[in-house]
């Protein structure tokens, strides 16, 4: 599907002559012999204050027609974006695909029990939405007031002119009386959660600024990593590199590549490829390159279980158990997705020297993707405040944050201390992090050490994703509650992993932005007794989304869809968290996120660039690796070719319809910043309902 938006036009004027051009072909101008628009509101400002002077009339003109101009022009484009829209979505509902058929992808479903409580759950408010809207109606028609009514207006009811009319009386009697004061009390409530929400989130920004000013960096006890020349002076510890995957066959080969040129001593590094695939396909593919790998001299290995249970955390178990594990001391673990640099290892294993305490050096994720389309913009914002504010200040201050589950290194010891993986939840990263720090293991974040990887493309990918993300630390709230109680570390240590890290980032976030904008506003449209104040709905929220940008500048132009979009994954995020703390079916599902590879040719050519001379090692072939780039284009080419399709989510599109059907309450109450929200975030839902956000899925 075409792009129904530009986001960003950049523009330069540079003095006489200037040329205009307008993107749509009905407008043009090819030339105008004038100067440029910031020397004219420059010299109409200096005259201005010139008093002996008048106005030029001349360089007004100019200012206002090339203001004209360009405002004919971004009028030329909503007819166009209208008409994809509509064209897109009359594809969307001709195709007849929604999220609760089976695809042939071979994707796993949500367990349909609790699919259809959850969505029963939201049209049981859609249809009485939709039939109060149409009873408001009527009494708007008959001259009845919309304002918050008192008691007393209400009270003669035996005069009525006809039924209708003794109904709604009866109606508002009702909702003063029963449906007012607990619908106003839940909202109470959820506004009380939301600022001890945004309390924390402050708290977290300015501990971030305190870190930019005082340049805080972690630094390494024992010194920096000396040249590999060096010999003993260095310090090169026996570290194990892992690299799970599971049916990856995109992007296999560049993580591959990437660990094999790790700048470390060949002989003090061990690469294991955990192969879960249960395509013979792809085992055979991942195999053959491994074997392509040890013949260049790589000191790497091919493990593929016989039984694959447990995931990626049975996976890492198993690698764990063999043998020849006890002569390392540390282990990295990358995704298959992802590609360290050279140096990484230099810049993470010193932290560990002359500091046996330290049990996890974590690094932070770039993204190959980020501007790849606005899904991928929006995932960018989010990820860098996770990285930069979250992780980086909760490092700093607390010597504890949640493991990412890859581009880290641990020390083996810690690993075992904690008690190993553990196929417990969908979040073995968590489980390992919270273990460990019981265990009185601190860890480390480091802000300037970046591994690259890409982010989901798709919806549907997204979508899968976040929710492992927000059922599985539910399941470890569950779990490890008495292990954080009985655990012999400070009161405050427990408080923050108790209240702060699970209860008011995990469950809080997500159950207040669901039911505080998605139900709750909606109803108080209905119920207009009890209400939401402007700041709640609008001042608030605006304040949070600008903290949350600030780590991503570039992205601040679209602070506005990161607003509505945040608040439209909310339905996602509260049916995992439900899930995952009352162990329904779908929190123990594991869908693998799916890859586009698109960094795979950019790396392969870097690596031919540069080339990594590894000591007692050859560099690999370059003329097979650009045969390799061929291949790749080839594939990219083919998978332009492939017919792709949409789906349409069944909740989104349920809660679309209901927060419109609640903004045209608003508007017949005159209700300004409500309606404008409500109206917004309804066709966010849409949007996204309809699979209009993203890459489209083949």
């Amino acid at each position: 599907m075409a792009p129904l938006f530009n986001w960003g036009v950049k523009e330069s004027h540079k003095g006489t002559p200037v040329v205009v051009k307008m993107e749509n072909p009905n407008w043009d101008i090819d030339e105008l012999e004038g100067p440029s628009e910031e020397d004219l509101l420059l010299t109409t400002k200096s005259s201005s204050r010139d008093k002996g002077k008048g106005k030029n009339a001349k360089q007004l003109t100019w200012v206002l027609l090339l203001k004209a101009h360009r405002a004919a022009g971004c009028l030329a484009q909503i007819a166009p974006a209208l008409f994809g829209l509509v064209s897109a979505v009359k594809r969307r509902v001709a195709s007849g695909r929604t999220d609760a058929d089976i695809d042939g992808g071979g994707r796993e479903k949500e367990n349909p029990t609790v699919k259809s409580r959850f969505y029963t759950f939201i049209k049981v408010f859609l249809c009485l939405s939709v039939f109060l809207l149409c009873f408001e109606v009527v009494a708007y028609f008959k001259g009845w007031h919309f304002s918050a009514p008192h008691l007393e207006l209400w009270a003669p009811t035996f005069g009525v002119r006809d039924v209708f009319d003794w109904f709604y009386a009866r109606w508002v009697l009702i909702r003063v009386g029963y449906l007012a004061p607990p619908l106003q009390f839940l909202t109470n409530a959820c506004i009380v959660l939301f600022l001890i929400q945004s309390i924390d989130r402050l708290v977290l920004c300015l501990g971030c600024f305190w870190i930019k000013f005082k340049k805080i960096k972690p630094v390494p006890k024992g010194g920096d990593v000396s040249d590999l020349e060096s010999g003993d002076k260095g310090f090169f510890p026996m570290v194990l590199v892992q690299i799970p995957m599971c049916n990856e066959k995109e992007v296999y080969q560049q993580s591959i590549a990437a660990v094999c040129n790790l700048d470390w001593p060949k002989s003090n590094f061990l690469i294991q490829v955990l192969d879960d695939s249960d395509d013979p396909i792809t085992q055979s593919l991942i195999k053959e390159e491994v074997h392509k790998w040890q013949e260049e001299g790589a000191n790497i290995l091919y493990r593929h279980r016989v039984i694959r249970d447990g995931y990626k955390a049975g996976n890492l178990k198993s690698a764990m158990n063999c043998s020849y594990v006890k002569d390392y001391e540390f282990v990295t673990i990358f995704d298959a997705d992802f590609q360290p640099t050279p140096d990484f290892l230099k810049k993470t294993v010193p932290h560990f020297k002359d500091n046996d305490e330290l049990g996890l050096v974590q690094a932070r994720w770039s993204f190959v993707n980020k501007d790849e389309n606005l899904l991928t913009r929006l995932q960018n914002i989010n990820l860098c405040f996770h990285f930069e504010v979250e992780q980086q200040v909760n490092s700093v201050f607390l010597n504890f944050f949640g493991f990412n589950g890859t581009a880290g290194v641990w020390r083996i010891k810690a690993l075992e201390e904690a008690g190993g993986w553990l196929e417990r939840t969908t979040v073995e990263d968590m489980d390992i992090a919270v273990r460990a720090h019981l265990h009185g293991w601190k860890f480390i974040f480091l802000n300037d050490v970046e591994c690259q990887c890409e982010l989901p493309e798709s919806y549907e990918a997204y979508r899968k994703q976040q929710h492992r993300w927000h059922s599985g630390p539910m399941q470890l709230f569950r779990l490890c509650l008495p292990d954080v109680i009985k655990a012999k570390i400070s009161i405050w240590k427990k408080f923050n992993m108790i209240f702060l890290f699970f209860l008011l980032r995990k469950l809080v976030l997500p159950f207040y932005s669901f039911t505080l904008f998605c139900i709750i506003l909606p109803m108080t449209m209905f119920v207009p007794e009890a209400e939401i104040p402007a700041w709640v709905v609008c001042y608030i929220p605006a304040v949070m989304s600008f903290l949350n940008i600030l780590p991503a500048p570039k992205a601040f132009p679209f602070i506005v869809p990161y607003l509505l979009f945040e608040n439209t994954m909310s339905v996602t995020k509260f049916n995992a968290m439900i899930s995952g703390l009352f162990q329904l079916g779908s929190a123990y599902e594991w869908v693998v996120t799916k890859k586009s590879g698109r960094s795979s040719e950019g790396d392969l050519v870097s690596l031919i660039e540069k080339p990594k001379h590894q000591r007692g090692s050859s560099a690999p072939d370059l003329e097979e690796m650009k045969e390799e780039i061929r291949r790749q284009e080839e594939n990219v080419s083919t998978k332009k070719k492939k017919k792709k399709h949409n789906k349409m989510y069944l909740k989104e599109l349920a809660l679309a319809f209901l927060l419109l059907t609640a903004s045209a309450r608003s508007l017949l109450s005159a209700q300004g910043i409500h309606f404008y929200f409500l109206l917004f975030q309804g066709v966010s839902f849409f949007l996204v309902g309809l699979d209009l956000i993203g890459e489209q899925v083949d």
